[in-house]
C-alpha cells in the first residue's frame, strides 16, 4: 500500500466494555483482553496498522486505570503517546486533542480515528481502503467514514445512508442515523444504499481543528491551551485542570450530523464502501458468532475450559478455564466464570449484560467491577 509519512494512526482506548463483564473490568477492559487470538484486542489493532505508519506516529487516548496496562502491552510506544483522560468526555474531545497536538509539529498531518476493539479477517483489504482514504482526506477539507456493508437487520449500530457515487471509489453522505428499530434496520438493509458506521474516519488535523471551532466553540479552545502545554512541565496540571470543561458529546453528534446536514454536495463528507471483515465484537453473542463462524465449530459451541462433555446440547458459549464442564440438553446459553463471578444469560439478551455492571457500581460493589 502507499504510505503517507504525515498519516497519524489515533487509536480511542478508554470505555470498559462493560458488556464482556465478568472478563471486562475496569482495570481490564475489553481491549485489554485476548478474546479471539494469542493478541490482545489492542495488540491487533497496532498490529494491523503498523504497515501504515511508524510506531512513533501513533497515538492513544485512554483513562488512568488503563494506561499502565496499554503501555505493557505496547512496548513500542513511548509514554508521551499514550495520553489519559482525566475524566470521559467521549470521542470528540479525545480526538480533537490530538488534532491540536498534531497541528503544532506537523501541519499536512492526516489523522485516523480507529476504536480499540474491532476485528478485521482481511488486513490487507483493510490497508488497501486506509490507503485510499487516506489520500481522499488529505486532498481537501474532506472526511472519510469507512462503511461496511449491513448483512443483517442490525439494530445495534449506526447506518450512512449514500448518495452520489464518486471518481475516488468513494460514496457521497447524505446522513448518519443512529441505531434504528428493527423495521427500519430492515428497510435500510433491502434500500441497497445505507451501511454500518464503523467508527473509522479519517481527515487532516487541520480540517477536524477547524469543524471542532465551528460546531464545539466552547471546547475548542480549550482543547487548543491544552495542546499548547504538551511537553511542559505543567502539561499533566492544565490537562487535569481544563479538560473536565469540555462538552461530553461523540463526534458523531458533534460534526459528522450537523455537517451532513448540509447535503451531500457541501458537507465533503466521503463513505469508502468496505468488505474487509469487520466486526466491533460488541457482546458474548457476537463473539460467540464470530467464533463459530470462522472455525465452524460442531453444534456451534464455543468451549473455553480444561475438558468437556456435551449431551443434546447447541449453539452455547462457555468460558470456564480449568474447570471441567459438563453441558445437558442446553442451548443458546453465555456462561463465563471467573474467581469471583459468574455470568449465566442467553445469546439473544447478552446485550444487557452491562447492566450487571451498572447494578454493580450502583451497589459500590467495587471489587466486582
Amino acid at each position: 500500500m502507499k504510505s503517507n509519512p504525515h498519516f497519524y494512526p489515533v487509536i480511542l482506548a478508554g470505555g470498559r466494555g462493560t458488556r464482556f463483564w465478568p472478563l471486562s473490568r475496569k482495570r481490564r477492559a475489553k481491549q485489554l483482553l485476548a478474546l479471539d487470538s494469542k493478541q490482545t484486542m489492542i495488540q491487533q489493532t497496532v498490529a494491523r496498522l503498523l504497515p501504515t505508519a511508524s510506531a512513533r506516529r501513533f497515538w492513544v487516548v485512554t483513562n488512568d486505570d488503563l494506561r499502565a496496562a496499554i503501555l505493557r502491552q505496547l512496548p513500542r510506544f513511548d509514554s508521551k503517546q499514550v495520553l489519559a483522560e482525566p475524566v470521559g468526555r467521549n470521542t470528540a474531545p479525545a480526538i480533537g486533542l490530538v488534532a491540536f497536538l498534531l497541528l503544532r509539529s506537523d501541519p499536512d498531518a492526516v489523522l485516523g480515528l480507529f476504536p480499540s476493539d474491532h476485528v478485521i479477517a482481511n488486513p490487507d483489504q483493510y490497508r488497501a481502503t486506509l490507503s485510499n482514504g487516506v489520500e481522499i482526506a488529505a486532498a481537501g477539507a474532506n472526511i472519510v467514514v469507512l462503511g461496511i456493508r449491513p448483512t443483517r437487520e442490525e439494530t445495534g449500530y449506526g447506518y450512512i445512508e449514500a448518495g452520489a457515487a464518486d471518481a475516488n471509489g468513494s460514496v457521497r453522505v447524505r446522513r448518519f442515523t443512529e441505531k434504528p428499530d428493527v423495521t427500519k434496520a430492515r428497510q435500510f438493509l433491502d434500500a441497497g444504499n445505507y451501511f454500518w458506521n464503523s467508527g473509522m474516519f479519517l481527515w487532516r488535523a487541520d480540517t477536524l481543528a477547524n469543524a471542532l471551532r465551528e460546531h464545539l466553540p466552547n471546547t475548542a479552545p480549550i482543547l487548543e491551551k491544552i495542546a499548547a502545554s504538551f511537553g511542559t512541565r505543567k502539561f499533566a496540571e492544565i490537562f487535569r485542570r481544563l479538560y473536565p470543561k469540555c462538552e461530553n458529546i461523540s463526534i458523531d453528534y458533534a460534526v459528522l450530523e450537523p455537517r451532513s446536514a448540509k447535503g451531500e454536495g457541501q458537507s465533503r463528507i466521503f463513505c469508502l464502501p468496505s468488505d474487509f471483515g469487520w466486526n466491533d465484537l460488541g457482546s458474548w453473542t457476537a463473539l460467540h458468532e464470530h467464533q463459530v463462524s470462522n472455525s465452524k465449530l460442531p453444534d456451534r459451541m464455543v468451549i473455553s475450559a480444561s475438558g468437556s462433555f456435551m449431551l443434546n446440547a447447541k449453539n452455547n458459549y462457555i468460558h470456564a478455564p480449568g474447570k471441567f464442564v459438563a453441558a445437558v440438553g442446553v442451548s443458546n446459553l453465555v456462561v463465563v466464570e471467573t474467581d469471583d463471578a459468574l455470568l449465566i444469560t442467553t445469546l439473544d439478551q447478552s446485550q444487557d449484560v452491562g447492566k450487571v455492571v451498572k447494578h454493580l457500581d450502583a451497589k459500590k460493589m467495587k471489587k466486582l467491577v
